[in-house]
């Protein structure tokens, strides 16, 4: 039987995953390196090289490059803690057939081993080159798929769908699609199909030859023969008319289409991605969207994931574009204190990577020290939304400010008076939100029923107030 070789420098990664497998039915050769794994491999073809990237020495895409060049039948399946989408791409180009972001689930591993093993032929993959960068970021396992999912489908020439919010980065998505596919020496054409009024947007696409519509005084080269060879993205596709989505789908059926007002008959070599925040399917089921171009387009789907969903990816992204915008503003250089990271990864950011990217550039300028602290988000973050702002201000900075404002003034118990103060705003807080049903209120806030009467006893009583008739008992 032949074995599956497992390369990973980590002694407990490379057991749990030997472990797996062989209760699995395999067979398994461990290697702590890829120059040890290499040596194997040329003396022994295995079943399926499973390797870790980030190795000592050499790493596992050279490990990958290697094995290929000497096995191309060889199924690799690539792992790695530290995902983003050039290394991704850069795996699937060398021929990898799998890509495992860490941590991941021993089931899914021995399942992707198992998918591995099954197929057969050659991977009709390009020689290595450095890939580029794309301004993707993400560490969570969200984006992690996200990376996969364009390493896997960058090398083929199938149509892309991208669904996502406003701001999420769709563009930033197909522009990657495009520069790890064989079209990246062509042209990137990018047109915000929303943004053209509904009268132009046909010449746009198409162009139009001279007096075909009162003031075209010349022929004009549309988007699709700007992007002949190369790779054209449609952004907020869901906004397209009617009669225009026929055209299209014209086009992506045949390959071929007029000019406005024209009679040569152009072919059209051309890749199309598309994305939009809209849900298709829903204008699909309202008339709104034709479903044969929806198919058409969405031969491959990559969903990106609302800013909120990724919160761990945050900090990451701050810090990165706080840096690029003070070096655009010539500014020094400036840092997020820890607090001001954990306060920025609670806040909503309705507009997404965007808004993030925004709020991020205005502290770059307005914020006086090298240190972004927590109370700097304040003011830049006040148009982040209410959820954005009451992350920018937290309760504990309203409350040392109360302190200091206190002690400044020579007052004493004021451990006292704040635990009324924050007894009395947290109950009227959770009896408001419910209405006045004290129970609902109780469970809200984690408190017994007996508990909050007894607290709104006290609070009246600090409020020198006689008992509410207006509560609801139940």
């Amino acid at each position: 039987m032949s074995e599956i070789y497992v390369v990973d420098d980590d002694r407990s990664v490379r057991f749990v995953l030997a472990t797996a497998l062989r209760d699995a039915g395999h067979a398994v050769a461990e290697f702590a390196s890829a120059e040890d794994a290499g040596r194997a491999l040329r003396h022994d073809v295995p079943a399926l090289l499973l390797c870790d990237v980030r190795l000592p020495g050499a790493d596992g895409l050279s490990l990958l490059h290697e094995a290929k060049a000497a096995h191309p039948e060889l199924p690799v399946i690539v792992m790695s803690a530290f995902t983003d989408v050039a290394t991704t791409a850069a795996a699937y180009r060398e021929g990898a057939v799998d890509y495992l972001a860490k941590p991941f689930d021993l089931a899914r591993a021995v399942a992707a081993v198992r998918r591995a093993l099954a197929e057969t032929g050659p991977q009709n993959i390009g020689p290595r080159e450095q890939a580029p960068r794309h301004g993707l970021l993400g560490e969570s396992p969200a984006m992690r798929e996200v990376f996969r999912r364009i390493g896997r489908v960058a090398a083929s020439d199938l149509n892309v769908l991208i669904t996502g919010e406003t701001g999420t980065g769709k563009e930033l998505v197909a522009r990657a699609l495009h520069e790890e596919s064989a079209r990246r020496a062509r042209a990137f054409v990018a047109l915000n199909t929303a943004a053209i009024p509904a009268e132009l947007l046909e010449s746009e696409l198409f162009g139009h030859e001279a007096g075909a519509f009162t003031g075209a005084q010349r022929r004009t080269v549309g988007r699709f023969e700007q992007a002949e060879g190369g790779t054209l993205f449609l952004d907020e596709i869901g906004d397209m008319p009617l009669a225009l989505q026929t055209r299209l789908l014209r086009v992506l059926a045949g390959g071929e289409f007029y000019r406005v007002g024209g009679r040569e008959l152009i072919r059209s070599d051309v890749r199309v991605l598309a994305a939009t925040h809209q849900d298709l399917d829903a204008k699909v089921q309202r008339g709104e969207f034709r479903a044969d171009l929806m198919h058409r387009l969405d031969v491959v789907g990559i969903h990106l994931p609302a800013l909120r969903e990724r919160r761990q990816d945050i900090p990451l992204l701050a810090k990165r574009f706080l840096s690029g915008a003070a070096a655009e503003a010539g500014l020094p250089e400036k840092r997020f204190t820890q607090e001001a990271l954990q306060a920025l990864a609670r806040m909503d950011f309705p507009g997404n990577v965007r808004q993030l990217e925004n709020l991020c550039r205005r502290l770059a300028v307005i914020a006086p020290g090298a240190s972004i602290r927590r109370e700097d988000l304040a003011e830049a973050g006040a148009r982040t939304g209410a959820a954005g702002a009451a992350a920018a201000q937290p309760w504990e900075s309203a409350l040392r400010a109360w302190a200091e404002a206190e002690l400044a003034t020579g007052a004493e118990n004021l451990h006292a008076r704040a635990r009324q103060r924050f007894d009395r705003v947290l109950l009227d807080a959770a009896l408001a939100a419910r209405a006045g049903h004290r129970q609902n209120a109780a469970r809200a806030l984690g408190l017994g029923r007996n508990t909050l009467t007894r607290k709104l006893g006290s609070s009246r009583k600090s409020r020198g107030r006689g008992p509410e008739t207006g509560d609801r008992k139940s």
